[in-house]
């Protein structure tokens, strides 16, 4: 049975991992590059590029997976109930006040972000806001804080950047091994390795890249969503505001329109609705059982 603290390790370890899988890689690219092009300084360039891109991943991925799902920040005066149900619950959990954003959507949902609770940020939609009672919201926003207590958000958000880097390596491989070989024409031998070499690593990566979803999956496991809902509910004392709250996101058929494959596993809820081939790379657990378990709760 896992525990606050052993998901805490677990999380911060799964996060490096990550990171190390991530700049190897990449490296590993770069020499391929540089040994076939003889040409160092495009190792050195991999190097770099892997270093800084593990950099901006574990300091800034907060602030683009905002920005990716168009968060805005507010201020206390903006929402001054919201404001309190966050400010309650964080003195509760002993957690510092997070900065607070809305998405202009009318789909109901919520994610936190950031790479500790000292850089922690919850976002919750508009609809969110105006479909849930006030129970509700606190049933949600205290699913976010454990999410932020537990450091789930550390591997959540680094996962959207590392993991999005794939798609667009393999969007420009494709698109470089194509104008490449064009340039070079066919009589080019060593253009014409070069350009297989090319070709053949951008194929690679886009089989690869429609799996971002299940990379997710394995990176982070389901666990956390009934974790974060357990930790949530004990921290209100009312595990019925979660449920309640979850019965009526599943419900509502609002599609989030700014939800991505890259940061749906943000999100308290799957945020894509009536998009069946989604379902094969599900990170959430079903919401009947979650709710089902909230429900069988003592607290």
């Amino acid at each position: 049975m896992p525990t606050l603290y052993t998901q805490v390790d677990k999380n911060v370890a799964r996060t490096w991992i990550l990171i190390t899988v991530f700049l190897v890689f990449i490296i590993g690219l770069g020499y391929v590059f540089s040994y076939n092009l003889n040409n160092p300084t495009i190792l050195w360039f991999a190097v770099i590029f892997s270093s800084g891109m593990s950099f901006i991943s574990y300091w800034y991925s907060d602030k683009i997976a905002l920005s990716i799902n168009r968060a805005r920040e507010v201020k206390h005066e903006e929402n001054p109930e919201l404001f309190h149900i966050v400010e309650n619950l964080c003195i509760t959990a002993g957690l510092p006040m997070p900065k607070i954003y809305i998405i202009e959507d009318m789909a109901p949902n919520a994610f936190a972000t950031g790479r500790d609770k000292n850089h922690a940020s919850i976002a919750v939609t508009r609809g969110l806001l105006q479909k849930m009672n006030r129970t509700e919201l606190e049933g949600v926003i205290a699913h976010e804080l454990s999410h932020v207590g537990n450091r789930d958000i550390l591997l959540s958000t680094v996962v959207v950047v590392l993991v999005g880097l794939v798609a667009l390596l393999s969007h420009w491989f494709l698109r470089f091994s194509f104008w490449g070989g064009a340039r070079r024409g066919r009589d080019d031998r060593e253009g014409g390795q070069i350009g297989a070499i090319l070709a053949l690593i951008g194929i690679i990566l886009a089989i690869l890249s429609p799996l971002i979803a299940t990379l997710i999956q394995l990176a982070i496991s389901r666990k956390r969503e009934f974790l974060a809902d357990a930790d949530g509910a004990l921290l209100t004392r009312y595990p019925e505001g979660l449920a309640s709250a979850l019965e009526k996101i599943a419900a509502d058929p609002t599609p989030l329109r700014v939800a991505n494959q890259a940061t749906a596993h943000l999100y308290i809820a799957n945020p894509f609705k009536g998009k069946k081939i989604t379902n094969l790379f599900l990170t959430h657990p079903p919401i009947e059982e979650r709710i089902k378990i909230l429900r069988g709760m003592e607290v």
